[in-house]
């Protein structure tokens, strides 16, 4: 185990440094403010070649209305890390080791091939408190259906995301063969297991292969924070939630959006490739609803989701007049899906699009991030749901294809949608032996709210492309209205017993 320097002074201090760098972080959720820190917990991976000190902080942000939980992993180099500047958090001085490079751990080698050894369950945690001790509240799991011995050869951090840090770790086994993971370290946390964690750990359990393989996951502990940011008194609540969550990685593969945007710009037939997606989403979610169950959706539940979804509806409306018009239409689909028969809740992808899956050579469909809206609360996300809402979350999708397309050439995709849309729901039908498209109202009420949802995002945050979800809120509601219309039509009473 790494030394301890009980005693020492840090100039700054760990807590002031992070707290100067935390701001500019693309997973830092309080953008424009200046973090107010306070430190909650810690632990240490020990390094080999005892050079690198690796420490795991888990701090609170106490700048916006509630303290917010962050995971902030950290190395510190006697020397800079060559190729790091851009991962250099700052320096600061040690009383009794001189100057210290800090780093965000996830870029360091040193930090991703311990994280690795942690989770494989190879080390344990260690204490920052007391020397030559174990952190028992840092507890990691290997994926029960993992069998293969890996070491970290190289890493290198993925780019482009949000809310969390994944690193791509180049292994090999025992015989030497590339076995490449990638790790997602998580960033924002919450009390709760991590569905990503929980969702694909059950599939692959039970023999399900849409998802990766899970090679296992790091869960622990600390104190939740008052409502100052600080740690609770000695008695007061402890949180536990998920650290990180490795999984075999799939190199040389694209996500579905890419090669369905390339299939629309050359009017290439997708409706193969959707019907089998369909296929593969159904598979899914029938596993999912053997390994975790399923509830009965009562009266109360339908209303807190319509209710929900009536909500979001007048929050659209009223940064986008055009869609106030639309208010009856709207209000017809809503009333039509409450009055409809609701199937079984049960766990969900929850954040279903094109941009989840990725198509493998061999292996057909294989489904990503199972974590949920991340805007929505852990506790939330946590909950059973409606399967409509993939369906429905991927239908959006297909259309989000088309429109993009229809922005970057001009022309019309309406056709590839279509056919795209109504290829991936005969696949699930024929899958999961029930057709999505006989719970109409219900389809339209969760396709049209996934459009309110994208008409405020686009208006926000790309106006020239609102008119994709706001077309799609038009055709679903007063196309379903038209539907209803013509059922309930003096012709259609007289086919009626």
């Amino acid at each position: 185990m790494a030394e301890l320097h009980k005693g020492a002074t840090l100039t700054p201090t760990k807590v002031e440094l992070v707290a100067s760098w935390m701001g500019s972080q693309r997973w830092y959720a309080a953008k424009g403010t200046s973090p107010v820190v306070h430190r909650l917990a810690s632990w240490r991976l020990g390094d080999p070649a005892g050079e690198v000190g690796v420490e795991v902080l888990v701090v609170s942000d106490a700048s916006g209305p509630a303290p917010v939980v962050y995971q902030v992993p950290l190395t510190y180099r006697g020397a800079p890390l060559e190729g790091a500047e851009h991962a250099l958090v700052g320096t600061m001085e040690h009383s009794v080791l001189g100057r210290r490079w800090v780093y965000d751990a996830p870029h360091d080698p040193v930090y991703a091939g311990q994280l690795l050894e942690l989770v494989q369950g190879r080390v344990r945690a260690e204490s920052t408190a007391q020397s030559d001790a174990h952190d028992d509240t840092v507890v990691a799991t290997p994926g029960a259906a993992w069998s293969r011995d890996v070491r970290v050869v190289g890493s290198r951090v993925l780019s482009g995301e949000q809310s969390n840090t994944s690193v791509i770790l180049d292994c090999e086994d025992t015989s030497g063969a590339p076995v490449p993971v990638i790790v997602k370290v998580f960033r924002m946390l919450s009390t709760g297991e991590n569905p990503d964690v929980v969702l694909q750990s059950a599939l692959r359990e039970a023999g399900c292969a849409r998802v990766p393989a899970v090679v296992g996951s790091v869960a622990g502990q600390w104190p939740e924070p008052d409502a100052s940011g600080e740690a609770s008194a000695e008695g007061g609540r402890t949180a536990y939630g998920h650290f990180a969550f490795a999984q075999e990685f799939l190199p040389g593969v694209e996500d579905a959006w890419r090669v369905a945007a390339a299939a629309v710009r050359s009017g290439e037939d997708f409706s193969g490739p959707a019907r089998a997606l369909g296929e593969a989403t159904a598979e899914v979610h029938a596993t999912l609803a053997e390994s975790l169950g399923t509830t009965p959706t009562d009266p109360q539940v339908v209303r807190e989701i319509l209710g929900g979804m009536r909500l979001r509806y007048a929050a659209a409306a009223a940064e986008v007049g055009a869609l106030e018009e639309l208010e009856d239409a709207v209000g017809a689909v809503l009333d039509a899906a409450e009055g409809a028969s609701w199937p079984a809740l049960q766990r969900i992808h929850g954040d279903y699009h094109l941009g989840q899956v990725l198509h493998t050579p061999d292996g057909g469909w294989v489904l990503l991030d199972f974590e949920g809206e991340p805007l929505r609360p852990l506790a939330e996300r946590n909950q059973p749901d409606q399967w409509i809402r993939d369906i429905a979350g991927m239908l959006r999708s297909f259309d989000y294809a088309g429109g993009a397309v229809e922005h970057e050439s001009g022309g019309s995709a309406r056709e590839w949608v279509t056919s795209a849309q109504q290829a991936f729901l005969d696949g699930y039908a024929a899958t999961a032996g029930e057709d999505p498209r006989d719970r109409a109202a219900l389809l339209a009420a969760f396709e049209l709210d996934k459009a309110m949802y994208e008409v405020v995002y686009e208006v926000r945050n790309r106006p020239s492309w609102v008119d994709i979800p706001l077309a799609a809120v038009q055709r679903l509601a007063s196309g379903f209205h038209q539907d209803a219309d013509a059922q309930h039509s003096p012709a259609h009473q007289e086919d009626t017993p």
